[in-house]
């Protein structure tokens, strides 16, 4: 019997659309934040909650798709995510409460933490080396610019519909998504290899829930035994990772000084990126008055430069290595980014949009292009590894992100009395935080390839 051979642009396209949709639904309800805080009765801190809560799922369940992906086949696996995605969107279109809502956000969640893994999973066991640049590129595009668009999507539905809208227009999407997944993945037999750790799981789960906890309880007593639940957690994830039989991820990949310097500016390029998507679109909405619909229209732009500039910035990585677009990217994002921190005391539309789309030429050249050269720096066994380690951890950087960004932002509205004043404060308190660890990525880069192109 002729074994079916996978369609790699239609898989990566099936995968890929279902990881585009559920990256943008992050962003895109950050736009209705000031909505839903009137809607519900709730505060600044509790709305986040609606990002954070995705977050937090998916963060647990990518390194669980770690022991999914060798155990289940990739269709099994699509279908399965697939379900999960739409069953969140219906929940959360006719959901009556804030409760019900973040429900369905679970159920997405759960999607979207085996689609990403499984996306890339394809790119790298499917894609000969010298187009991988590429590929990633298009794989990355999904992480990348869907947080950008997500505001302007969020925004254009929330001004002429309703929140609910978010949800009901991706439903045809998903739709779509799988019956493209459905022709292009075939039933791929897989050998299982060994059972699953429970443990190193439960310690997953405490050790980001109680990280984000105390992010959003700082100051209480709360946050404390919070921070000591994270730190428990990570006690038990590292023991079992470096005992355990079977450990959902082999972290030995991070003995690899390179591969965590390329690790880190990736995870920095994610805090921008759901930083700057929780921060100019409430922004633009309290501090200038206008509506969810300009607020989504200010992140456009950027978006569709971003968008154009991922492949792109893959076939450069593939023709002239991966200095240049890292180097060039970094540069150009630093740049944009110290523009947008400056431009929140004399804000204007037409600044931030400028401000955003350099900012954006910047994560087109190098974002990507960090994943890739960091994955190239392992062994085909360790891919799932370091696959696990750079799905993971982005999701929980961008729950870290958001949590820090809205905490910084609430406290600050907390301390003062004039709201409009304190927005502005925080906002750019948040953005100065988040520019020292793009610099800090930026030099250490600079340094790495100062030494990789010195003789020995």
């Amino acid at each position: 019997m002729k074994e079916k051979k996978i369609h790699l642009l239609l898989a990566v396209l099936a995968t890929g659309i279902m990881s585009f949709a559920g990256v943008l639904i992050e962003t895109a309800m950050n736009v209705t934040f000031p909505t839903m805080i009137k809607q519900f009765g709730i505060s600044t801190g509790m709305v986040q909650w609606v990002t954070t809560i995705y977050l937090l799922v998916i963060s647990i369940m990518v390194p669980f798709s770690n022991y999914l992906l060798k155990n289940f086949s990739i269709r099994k696996l699509f279908i399965i995510a697939n379900l999960f995605f739409i069953a969140g969107l219906m929940t959360d279109l006719w959901s009556p409460s804030y409760s019900i809502l973040l429900i369905g956000r679970l159920l997405q969640g759960i999607s979207t933490g085996i689609a990403l893994p499984l996306m890339f999973h394809i790119i790298l066991n499917f894609t000969p080396m010298h187009k991988r640049g590429t590929m990633m590129g298009v794989g990355t595009l999904t992480t990348s610019i869907a947080p950008a668009i997500g505001p302007t999507y969020g925004g254009i539905m929330t001004a002429s519909l309703s929140w609910h809208a978010i949800f009901l227009f991706l439903l045809p999407i998903l739709v779509l998504s799988l019956i493209i997944g459905l022709y292009a993945i075939p039933e791929i037999p897989v050998k299982k290899t060994g059972a699953l750790d429970i443990v190193s799981l439960i310690g997953v789960a405490l050790l980001f829930s109680g990280l984000l906890m105390f992010l959003n309880q700082i100051g209480s007593l709360v946050s404390l035994l919070s921070l000591a639940v994270g730190i428990i957690g990570l006690l038990i994830f590292y023991r079992q990772a470096t005992r355990g039989k079977n450990p959902l991820v082999r972290i030995t990949v991070l003995k690899n000084k390179v591969f965590v310097l390329f690790l880190c500016g990736f995870l920095v390029c994610q805090f921008l990126l759901l930083g700057i998507s929780f921060v100019l679109p409430n922004f633009v909405q309290i501090v200038l008055g206008k509506d969810a619909f300009i607020a989504g229209l200010v992140m456009m732009p950027g978006a569709a430069v971003g968008a154009i500039l991922a492949p792109i910035s893959g076939r450069v990585l593939d023709s002239f290595g991966a200095k240049k677009p890292i180097l060039l990217g970094l540069s150009f994002a630093t740049i944009g980014w110290i523009a947008l921190t400056l431009l929140l005391r004399s804000p204007f539309l037409l600044g931030f949009v400028a401000g955003h789309v350099f900012y954006m030429i910047g994560i087109g050249f190098s974002y990507s292009n960090l994943m890739t050269t960091g994955m190239n720096l392992l062994s085909e066994d360790e891919y799932g590894d370091g696959n696990t380690l750079f799905n993971t951890l982005q999701q929980f950087s961008g729950a870290v992100a958001t949590a820090i960004v809205a905490t910084i932002i609430n406290l600050t509205q907390q301390a003062q009395s004039d709201f409009i004043a304190a927005t502005i404060t925080g906002s750019q308190i948040s953005l100065l935080f988040l520019l020292a660890l793009l610099l800090a990525v930026l030099i250490a880069c600079l340094v790495h390839f100062r030494k990789a192109a010195t003789p020995a």
